[in-house]
């Protein structure tokens, strides 16, 4: 099960995961000058004591992987912000939107890092790891809301918040309202949107196990009662 932790200090004898963890908050606060290439990953890197040859391994995939290590950086820290108890107290509503606004919050002085990230992301050359890369992310915060579906529901819970995360960024990247204002209503928006399909979906399906089954009724025809 993915669960990311914060690397805020590097052990004595360190792997190039833990190094890649350390480095990829450091990164991105070059990456807001200089973009998510070789002189971020060199001015972290010097900057911190890594040295530069050994941090290139660590992100062998160069940009990509730089941001990836970022956002999964920003699921840690949202792991050590909410756990079970905080969210326990409020409505599944408003655990999302709390998971959501964290993000958002996290980035807020990286804007312009997290404006490149997402470009780079939506290179075509990257349309197999990005979606997975979202997904994770959404996964996590259905999790973190105490969400334990299995059944088909597992699936499109994560593949709406993960729409519904991607469109409040975008909204975000261009907002200029102070405290972002604009984006906080566009997200209680969509979550309202998304609640109220939940409970049209919730209501079809508790119907519809009293309905007569398509399915059934055509396995009848074929396999009669004997």
């Amino acid at each position: 099960m993915y669960k990311p932790e914060r690397i805020t200090a590097l052990p004595d004898e360190p792997t190039l995961g833990e190094i890649r963890a350390f480095l990829a908050p450091h990164i991105a606060e070059e990456a807001v000058f200089d973009g998510w290439g070789e002189e971020a990953l060199k001015n972290a890197a010097e900057t911190h004591g890594v040295d530069a040859d050994v941090a290139r391994l660590a992100f062998p995939d160069g940009a990509i992987d730089m941001v990836d290590a970022w956002i999964s950086d920003i699921d840690a820290q949202m792991i050590e912000k909410y756990p079970a108890e905080k969210l326990a107290e409020m409505k599944i509503r408003e655990r999302i939107r709390a998971l959501v606004q964290f993000r958002l919050d996290a980035v807020t002085e990286t804007k312009e890092a997290l404006r490149s990230a997402t470009a780079i992301m939506a290179n075509p050359r990257y349309g197999l790891r990005t979606p997975k890369i979202s997904w994770r992310s959404a996964d996590l915060m259905w999790r973190l809301a105490g969400d334990t579906a299995t059944d088909y529901n597992h699936y499109t819970k994560r593949t709406i918040l993960s729409g519904v995360y991607g469109s409040t960024l975008m909204v975000f990247l261009g907002d200029e309202s102070e405290d972002h204002i604009e984006t906080k209503e566009f997200l209680s928006r969509r979550l309202d949107n998304v609640m109220q399909f939940e409970k049209v979906k919730y209501q079809f399906l508790k119907n519809s196990e009293n309905r007569p089954s398509l399915t059934r009724f055509l396995g009848r025809l074929r396999y009669p009662a004997r």
